[in-house]
């Protein structure tokens, strides 16, 4: 009881990532860069403290990854919806991960490919002209950055050692190239300076639904094994789904809910285990 208590805190940590960002940014709060410079420094913060980390060499290249992500994240929540928005983050992920695995050499089973095909056609219907899911082009394809820099990220990642040191030390080294890309744009004269509540909220997303949620990930993760995990990270779209709804006033036609129950399903073929015959 207490792994499952645990496990669904962190899930609904990592939905509430997107449920923040949208709040914020699309909120006119602050600008996405911002945003995202102050999650990842408020991050690293937490992370550091709880991992007591420094910044190795190896972990430049990751951190690069952590960049996209963090900067696609935030800059396509200016027009995305939550739901929607982690639907595509969490499809793309899986894709990344699939299609980075087959070019390092790994074999593939037909079901991983097939449940990739499935998550790929239900985007496709997700993103097609008049499901009314996605105002624009441009922030699906900031999203399918994002989810291209977290796949990357993830690949990167594998098989490391001690993966709490690890991102905290990226949080870290990602911080200056955060800062830096927010340098580089400029401020945003579209909008108003950063209010409190927007600056208050990033905060929170780095510190506690990103850094506090993946240090509680990384404890309850040896405990879940990879199949269940792999479950588990199925509800992430579906909490963000319905919280958009309750909490942002969030609405998805029934198009738009039936190409996202087909992209779950795709991921769900892809990720989990067959079932063994006996």
């Amino acid at each position: 009881m207490r792994l499952l208590a645990l496990s669904a805190l962190v899930m609904v940590a990592f939905a509430a990532n997107s449920l923040l960002n949208r709040w914020a940014v699309g909120g006119g709060l602050i600008g996405a860069l911002p945003f995202a410079l102050i999650r990842v420094a408020s991050g690293a913060l937490v992370l550091g403290l709880l991992a007591r980390a420094r910044p190795t060499r190896a972990a430049l290249k990751s951190a690069l990854w952590l960049t996209l992500y963090l900067v696609g994240f935030s800059m396509a929540y200016t027009a995305l919806d939550a739901g929607v928005g982690a639907l595509i983050l969490f499809a793309g992920v899986q894709v990344t991960m699939l299609a980075g695995a087959a070019l390092a050499g790994e074999s593939q089973p037909p079901r991983r490919l097939l449940g990739a095909g499935v998550a790929l056609l239900g985007l496709a219907a997700l993103l097609w002209p008049g499901t009314q899911a996605v105002p624009a082009p441009q922030p699906a394809l900031l999203m399918g950055a994002a989810a291209l820099g977290w796949g990357l990220y993830s690949l990167a990642g594998r098989g490391v050692a001690a993966p709490l040191k690890a991102t905290a030390a990226n949080f870290l080294l990602a911080t200056p190239m955060v800062a830096l890309a927010t340098l580089a744009t400029g401020p945003d004269l579209t909008l108003p300076p950063a209010q409190p509540l927007g600056m208050a909220l990033a905060a929170v997303a780095g510190a506690v639904t990103s850094g506090l949620g993946y240090a509680l990930w990384y404890a309850v993760l040896p405990q879940l094994g990879a199949a269940r995990a792999a479950v588990a990270q199925l509800t992430v779209p579906v909490i963000a789904i319905a919280a958009g709804a309750l909490l942002l006033g969030e609405r998805l036609g029934p198009a738009a809910l039936a190409a996202s129950a087909v992209v779950l399903a795709g991921v769900a073929l892809a990720t989990l285990p067959a079932r063994r015959r006996h």
